[in-house]
Parts: C-alpha cells; structure tokens; sequence
C-alpha cells in the first residue's frame, strides 16, 4: 500500500439462507483484486462465542481449517488461502467468543477507566479496531470483510453495526456487497426475488444500504429480475450481479469478472482500474474443465459424514478439495465414496469397502469408529490398495501393522485404551500435564512443524519431486498439525526391523510424522501426523496428495 494511499474496505454480508456462499464470493473478489494489482487482505468475523473452531464438532460447522500459525478457524479461511495462494492467520480469523472476552478483561484490568461498558461503543471498538490492525500489519490496499451468518439473526448485529459505523466515518472508502439468494420454486418455474428484497430491507433497518447485490441462483438473473431488484433496493441494475450454480466454484471468479463486478468495485471505491491478469487461473480451469484420462474411486472411511438424516462434505473440505487439486494436475477424475468406520466395524472392511483404487483414513477422535478405520488400514495393506492414513490415520495405521505384522494383538493408543499393554500411540509428557488440567482448547500441536526426510523414501521422492516442497540442501519440509497423541519411540526398532520405514521425524523433539512401506512391498502405504490437506492449493497440488492419486490412478 503507498503511504500516502487510504486502506479500502468491502464487507461482505449473506442474506435468506446460511451456506450461500460468501467466502467464496469474497475469496473471488480478494482474487480478482489481487490480480489486478493490487493488495488485498481478507478476514472472518464468526458469530459464535467459541475462541477458536477447534473445539467445535465437524459435523456442527463443517471442517475446522488449520493455519500455518496454529490459528484454528472456519473453512472459509481455507478458501481465502486456496483462492489468494497466500497463509492466512490468526488475524484474518475473529469470533464474537475473542471479541467480548477482549472487552471484558479489559474492564478488569480497568483500562476501561471505571466508564461502563456496553456493547455500543465498545464492542463495535473492538471490531473496527481489529480491522484496522490487520490493514495496518499487511500494508494493504483493501480489506475485504465477511460478516459471519445472515442478515437478521441477533448474533451478529454488532458486525452490521461496526460496518454502519465505519462506512460513516470513512466516507468514500467503504463499500457494502450482500450475497443473497434467488430461489426458483419448482410449482412456480420462474426465479423470485421477495425473499432477497427483505434481506435487503432487513440492511436498511440497520443503516447499510448494499452497494452491490450479489444474487445466488440456479441460472443467471434475466433483466427483469435485475429490474425487480433496483425498484424494491433502491439500486441501479448494473449493480445487481448474477451468481448462477457453476461446475466448480474456482469459476466463480471468471463469471463475477465478466460482469465487471472488479471494475464496478474499484470505481465505487475510487481506485484507479487496471487490466485484471487471470492467466494462470484460467490455465487452471482448462485443466479442471478437460477430458479425463481416467477415472479413479477412492473410498475414504471416516466418521463425520451424518447430520439427521442427510449426509454432507463440509466436515473433510479440505480434504475433498485436496484429492480434486491433485486429480486435476494430473488429468484423472476422482470419485469418492464415502465410508462409514462405524458400519465397517459391525459389518466387515471387504463387504463395505470393496474394491476401490485408493483407501484414505482423515482426520478423526476418539474411540467412535476407530475399530473400523483400523480394519480399513489393515485391508488396504493386505490387499494391496494405495492408502494414505493422515493424522488419525496415520496412528490408526501404525496401530493396525502392529497387531497384524508385530503380533501386538491389544496395541491401541491410550486415546482410546489407556490400559493397553501396547500403547504405539501415547500422549508425550506436555500434553499429559494438559490433559490432567482438561485443558482441550488450542493447547495441541498446532500448526506448522519443520521435519527432516530420510533420503531414499517414498516420502523424500514426492517431496522432491512435485512442486519443490522440501529444503533439499537440509532435508527439511514442514506440514501443518493438529493433534496430541504421538508415535511411542519404545516400538521403533520393532516396526523398522519388520520392514515398517519411518521416512520423517520432526526438528523439535524428533516426534515420528512420516511412516511408510518400501514400494517392493506395497504400491503405495503411507502415513503422515500432518495434516497436508490443508496446505494444498488449486495452483499448487499437495506432493502426497499427488503420489497418492498417481499410484491409485496406476492401479
């Protein structure tokens, strides 16, 4: 940003329905942005009063993203990070929970001054303060804001208050776009706009009048639905966009350019407009667009696939996200089929699982389902399936080779049996001391930790060879985490001497995070204790990721 320049801001609202698709909205607005020149940085404002997403259950707000710094987050974080190809953190992440417990310990400490504290002005202070923070510590030209949640609920009114405030007092350098939704009733055939109109209303009430509309759809908005919308939210046509369902979302950026919604942006915002490069996005998109070479099924058995009776993606986005970038890099079309751990324990891994490419155990806690994931981990390897086991399921694996290779029948992690005589998985020291406290929230091993490869490995071979990953002078790569049950050092000489590799350990405390099977022994058997999931982007495909769906794709 030039010093002499005033940082711009765009908030980012949702109205009728929650999942509309904000981040998304924003994440391709802070792209086109960013490609036009200039600096962007965007930020989640979320309406719960967790600190953190860490604590909260996948199934309740979809997969907790993981930042480099540790910063456990909302998965829109996520799609900033995939959209920009740059780390967000722990300021680009606020939740009501940080917000009022950064305003009330404040008036204990009496920084407050014996004022009384209320909620106008000081919690909308702490907002608007934390929006000027992150423009400060990034030097950038916009700051884009998405307000968590839906217009109207009583959760998050001190965010639309804090936009109203701000709007008021930097007049010209703040404008407010509202993602709303256009339904098209089946009995009626034709698109209706009432439901978007009173989410409109609903800003008015509150002070904010949209500059843009940003209207979700089934197809795009014909002109009288645009006209419709100008007359009831007293706004110009041209400043209503369509945001019709597309293939995949990376072309959301591409159809808001066509609109000109980044030139219609920066002249609201009085910025100069320049040329928008999107080259490598596009080059992007052709890959996603293009015929396949193959087509692959991967089973991933996991447990936080339910909500009543629906079933739904969001508790391993990026996860799905991570297996589509690879899948598209290199020109095969993965299918997933998702596995319920619970039912392979009562039903058996052959019948449930079947004859997949590839088998992948994610992210998971706790006994529920274990039993299952660890039948998935042994059928894979005596069958001879590509696996790929993270975090979960890369313990689960150790676990699984040590009752069927080392003949540890009762081996677990004293996670799910403390009493096992063969405890593979342990807590370390630090983490017991914080498990005796029921110290739960952000007291794991979080974020990025540097390791060293072993040369030699499959490990070493596809961080080497995709996307240039490692440190090759030092041996060192570093995968984001998300955990506090560790490899037990006691069994390594057991594992290694039956053939089992472990092909990383971390720089701090020399933790196992890589275990593997040579390629004469199994096409592809691999666990990782990090999470690479959440460092794989549309532009840059995760190495493991890519050796995993390249042997599947093999098979």
């Amino acid at each position: 940003m030039h010093p002499t320049k005033r940082t711009k801001y765009i908030f980012v609202s949702g109205g009728v329905i929650s999942g509309i698709g904000k981040g998304t909205t924003a994440a391709s607005i802070a792209l086109l942005l960013k490609s036009t020149g200039y600096k962007v940085a965007p930020m989640k404002f979320e309406n719960y009063l967790n600190i953190d997403a860490g604590t909260i259950n996948p199934i309740e707000h979809g997969d907790t993203f993981l930042c480099e710094d540790g910063t456990e987050t909302d998965m829109d974080i996520g799609t900033y990070e995939k959209f920009l190809n740059e780390d967000m953190g722990k300021d680009n992440f606020i939740t009501m929970g940080q917000i009022y417990k950064t305003v009330i310990d404040r008036e204990r400490r009496f920084e407050y001054h014996g004022e009384d504290v209320e909620a106008i002005p000081h919690i909308t202070d702490e907002i608007i303060r934390r929006i000027k923070h992150l423009a400060q510590k990034t030097k950038t030209d916009v700051v884009i804001i998405e307000l968590g949640g839906t217009a109207g609920e009583y959760q998050n009114v001190f965010y639309y208050e804090a936009s109203r405030i701000m709007t008021l007092k930097n007049p010209g350098d703040v404008i407010h776009i509202h993602v709303t939704y256009v339904p098209t009733p089946i009995h009626l055939g034709e698109p209706k706009t009432k439901p978007a109109q009173l989410s409109v209303r609903t800003l008015n009430s509150m002070g904010i009048q949209p500059d843009f509309i940003i209207a979700r759809s089934e197809k795009y908005l014909d002109q009288r639905r645009r006209d419709r919308f100008a007359l009831f939210c007293n706004m110009r046509p041209e400043d209503i966009i369509s945001n019709p369902d597309m293939k995949s979302a990376y072309e959301i950026p591409l159809m808001l350019h066509d609109q000109e919604l980044d030139k219609k942006i920066l002249e609201k915002l009085k910025m100069s407009t320049k040329s928008t490069k999107l080259i490598e996005w596009k080059e992007f998109l052709k890959k996603v667009n293009s015929k396949k070479t193959k087509d692959i099924e991967i089973a991933i058995v996991g447990k936080y696939f339910g909500t009543g009776d629906y079933q739904l993606k969001d508790s391993y986005a990026a996860l799905f996200d991570a297996i589509d970038h690879a899948a598209y890099y290199l020109g095969v079309k993965a299918k997933t089929r998702w596995v319920n751990a619970e039912k392979v324990e009562q039903e058996g891994a052959e019948k449930l699982i079947g004859s997949p490419v590839g088998i992948i155990v994610p992210i998971g806690w706790g006994e529920r389902g274990s039993e299952g994931m660890i039948a998935a981990a042994s059928y894979a390897r005596k069958n001879k399936i590509p696996y790929l086991g993270l975090c979960y399921g890369m313990q689960l694996a150790a676990i699984a080779y040590a009752r069927d290779v080392l003949g540890f029948k009762d081996a677990n992690t004293t996670e799910n049996d403390p009493k096992t005589k063969h405890p593979v998985i342990h807590l370390i020291p630090s983490q017991k001391e914080l498990m005796k406290r029921r110290a739960y929230g952000g007291t794991m091993r979080l974020g990025g930790w540097d390791a060293k490869v072993k040369e030699g490995t499959r490990a070493y071979e596809l961080y080497a060879k995709y996307n240039d990953f490692i440190n090759k002078a030092k041996n060192l790569t570093s995968e984001r985490h998300r955990h506090r049950y560790e490899f037990n050092d006691k069994y390594t000489k057991d594992f290694e001497k039956s053939g089992l590799v472990i092909s990383a350990r971390s720089v701090v405390e020399n933790l196992v995070e890589i275990i593997e099977l040579p390629k004469n022994k199994h096409p592809f058997y691999f666990g990782t204790q990090g999470h690479p999931e959440y460092k794989s982007r549309p532009l840059r495909p995760h190495p493991i990721f890519l050796g995993f769906i390249e042997a599947c794709a093999e098979m």
